[in-house]
């Protein structure tokens, strides 16, 4: 009788210290069900997209499309603003664009588009980070130079590109194509057409035998030059186009000593 007595008083003593944590456990709930509840009230269907940016290849319906593929189903809270921007990341002439969410039920873009410094492998084009951003040359901007090179070779050329026309660009001339072949041979076109071979090996110091000498040649004589050939050791060779005088000055070089690679 005395052990029954003593659990009947065990269990109405246990009682009073379940009935709060009951409580707590209702009222947290209670308190998950209305944020819930406005969470759901707010996370509104998205209504509008707003673009914003300096368009001439990318158009705003483009971005739209781009932003409804990510959003579509999503309301305003839960729509993943990672995802959107990806998408729009990946349309042709995007360079960057951020997006953000507008209450209650809108988002905005901004884009920001590639800028072609030359056109790539006669088919695609390349900023100057050295990506090809493009398959496609249409409505690229005119008077481009033209880059080319093996796969995987874009950014090397264009490094070479952006420091060798900083050195010409003073003297008056600039580049319209630089080319980089499988074997690793570098040579590259003048404005006025003239094609100057450097080889695979000595680039950076036959390129500025090229500018500290050959190119006074060049100024006095374009109109007669067709190819200079910088891959000599101690010289280099010059192909005048046929019916020009040829220059017998010491500066015009013989590419004595032989050429190299």
């Amino acid at each position: 009788m005395f052990k029954r007595r003593a659990k009947r008083r065990s269990a109405e003593q246990a009682a009073p210290r379940r009935r709060p944590l009951i409580r707590s456990v209702l009222g947290a709930a209670a308190v998950l069900a209305v944020l819930w509840a406005v969470l759901w009230a707010l996370n509104r269907p998205i209504r509008a997209v707003t673009v914003s940016g300096g368009f001439q290849h990318v158009t705003p319906l483009a971005v739209e499309r781009a932003v409804a593929s990510r959003a579509a189903g999503h309301g305003i809270l839960t729509v993943s603003l990672a995802a959107v921007r990806t998408a729009v990341d990946a349309l042709p002439w995007v360079a960057r664009s951020s997006v953000r969410r507008v209450w209650p039920d809108a988002l905005a873009v901004r884009v920001r588009e590639q800028a072609a410094l030359a056109r790539w492998n006669g088919t695609g084009l390349v900023n100057r980070d050295g990506v090809v951003f493009v398959r496609d040359t249409a409505g690229a901007p005119p008077g481009l130079p033209s880059l080319s090179g093996p796969k995987g070779s874009s950014a090397q050329v264009t490094r070479r590109y952006l420091r060798m026309s900083g050195q010409l660009e003073p003297e008056g001339f600039g580049i319209s194509a630089l080319a980089l072949d499988a074997r690793g041979t570098w040579q590259f076109t003048l404005n006025d057409g003239i094609t100057v071979r450097l080889g695979r090996s000595q680039l950076d110091e036959r390129f500025e035998k090229f500018i500290n000498v050959a190119l006074l040649i060049v100024k006095r004589r374009a109109g007669d030059i067709s190819y200079i050939d910088m891959r000599y050791m101690n010289g280099f060779a010059i192909g005048w186009r046929a019916g020009a005088p040829r220059d017998d000055s010491p500066a015009g070089g013989t590419g004595a000593g032989g050429r190299d690679a």
